[in-house]
């Protein structure tokens, strides 16, 4: 290979030594994230910002790439989101989530374009562009969270899809309204609007095919190695975004829809693909989030620091509430839950990414907006990401019976058709004081082990379960949902779940007081 003027073996070993560190900090990063409460993907934003030219002075202005290879990075995000969430779970969540990343999105641009028209000083389609590009949540961010914090399945439906959904609205109207900014639009926003919900239609039938077919093809090359299964699985989504935007569909849609059907399938090397899907989506963010911050300028980030605070506070504190408040109110969700839904609409790299766009299209006067949408992802990202699981606390929403799935490597539990799920029993669950026999699973399910205090061990009929203890839990396929259901209920109930009316609650144990009080009042009998 002619090394003049193009890659080479020298080159390859310095893209090697830096990449490899990359991936090595982003696995210690993890650690310090879990540790301190910091999200992770700000530590990946400050990698990048480390390795630019206020850094190691690595130089790097390609927004048009950056965007191309963000869009790369959603697929695969979009594609893990969807391959490990469970239809069965999000199902009576998608109507009201759907709403809340369509009229909750309009809402959210109305209320933030008003602000950047204000604050800013733009003009009204400048303004809106901005609102746009800020109004969607970003999937890795939420999947993150999600895996930490043991929600009601219908907030956790809710949020998985919502920020599974909400990007391909998102992108048509940032790509909309930057023809309108350039001056190259030239139908009515009436016709704008038309062609948006028929390309979300297209992508939606797209992403059901190809996921229909692609379950087909893999069911019938099932016998291959998982490895090489688990790459197949993930080509799956690639090709429905594909031919979704040769349609002219929404390719993100397509991406997420293909995928959620793959992943509710029952497709064999379950715990294979899964794993697979997140090593892959692990990577993608790791990727997105140090080329962002490869890209960012530090000098002039902050110059935007007090916009992007006071931009921010209106999205946090008035555009998100009153987008969940138009979209969700009539489905029931308590007040408590909504300010949870609120609070819990984190940015990323979605914004980030999309604050190229108009640039890379040609509105070079508003090549700023990737500083001030860096800026404000950093800041809410710090306030919000940290103080999720406190919030969560705070307005009662914590699930203390949430049931995790735990990827077992295993054929034979394929063969057998049966689950593992992880329970944690928190400080409020009545589960604790309860005894093994009396969790009265479904026949065929048990508690395989128990952890405490970082001890394992196997559990007897008459072990006492306690607080803080974390059990597993082996059960049929067939019998995982009653399972679950079974589990909700003791922890909410204790023993005599299945006993007391719904919403009843136990009686208060006696204390020795009122038990010689009645013993003393029988014998004056």
């Amino acid at each position: 290979m002619d090394a003049v003027g193009g890659f080479g073996v020298e080159d390859l070993r310095l893209v090697l030594l830096i990449g490899a560190a990359v991936l090595l900090l982003s696995v210690v990063a993890v650690r310090i994230s879990t540790r301190s409460g910091l999200p992770s993907l700000l530590l990946y934003l400050l990698i990048g910002v480390g390795l630019g030219e206020m850094g190691l002075g690595i130089q790097f202005e390609d927004g048009r790439l950056t965007q191309a290879l963000g869009y790369v990075a959603l697929v695969v995000i979009l594609s893990e989101g969807g391959l490990t969430t469970s239809w069965r779970h999000i199902r009576p969540s998608v109507a009201p989530a759907a709403i809340l990343s369509t009229v909750g999105v309009l809402v959210s641009v109305a209320v933030i374009g008003v602000a950047a028209h204000w604050l800013l000083r733009l003009g009204w389609p400048s303004a809106f562009l901005v609102g746009a590009i800020l109004s969607s949540t970003d999937a890795a961010a939420v999947f993150s969270v999600l895996r930490a914090v043991p929600l009601p399945r219908r907030l956790t439906g809710m949020l998985e899809a919502e920020s599974g959904l909400n990007d391909a609205p998102v992108v048509l109207l940032v790509t909309a309204l930057t023809a309108v900014v350039d001056g190259t639009a030239h139908a009515s926003p009436l016709v704008l609007a038309l062609e948006a919900v028929l390309e979300l239609a297209a992508g939606t039938v797209v992403g059901l095919g190809v996921g229909w077919l692609g379950t087909r093809l893999l069911r019938r090359y099932a016998d291959t190695s998982s490895g090489l299964f688990s790459i197949g699985v993930l080509a799956v989504p690639a090709l429905a975004y594909a031919a979704a935007t040769f349609v002219h569909g929404s390719g993100f849609i397509a991406v997420y829809v293909s995928a959620l059907v793959l992943g509710n399938s029952g497709l064999p090397h379950k715990a294979a693909t899964r794993g697979f899907a997140t090593a892959m989506g692990w990577l993608a963010q790791i990727g997105l989030f140090v080329l962002l911050g490869l890209l960012a300028s530090p000098d002039e980030l902050l110059g935007w620091a007090m916009p992007a605070l006071l931009l921010g506070l209106v999205l946090l504190l008035v555009a998100r509430p009153l987008s969940v408040l138009a979209s969700v109110s009539a489905f029931r969700l308590t007040l408590r839950e909504q300010a949870f839904l609120s609070w819990a609409g984190l940015r990323g790299a979605v914004p980030v990414v999309l604050a190229t766009v108009p640039a890379t299209e040609g509105a070079t006067e508003l090549s700023w907006l990737f500083d001030l949408v860096f800026m404000l992802v950093v800041i809410y990202t710090i306030v919000q990401g940290p103080t999720l699981p406190w919030v969560a606390r705070r307005l009662g929403v914590i699930d203390e019976g949430a049931t995790m799935d735990l990827q077992v490597e295993s054929t034979p539990l394929e063969r057998m058709n049966a689950d593992v799920v992880q329970v944690d029993i928190g400080a409020d669950s009545r589960m604790s004081g309860v005894e093994v026999y009396e969790l009265r699973l479904p026949k065929g399910a048990n508690v395989a082990l128990v952890l405490r205090d970082g001890r394992s061990f196997v559990p007897d009929r008459a072990t006492v379960l306690r607080r803080g203890d974390s059990i597993m839990v082996v059960t049929p396929s067939a019998l995982r949902e009653q399972t679950e259901e079974r589990l909700h209920a003791v922890s909410s109930q204790g023993r005599l779940a299945g006993w007391l009316r719904p919403g009843e609650r136990p009686p208060r144990p006696r204390t020795v007081r009122e038990r010689g009080r009645d013993r003393r009042d029988t014998s004056l009998e």
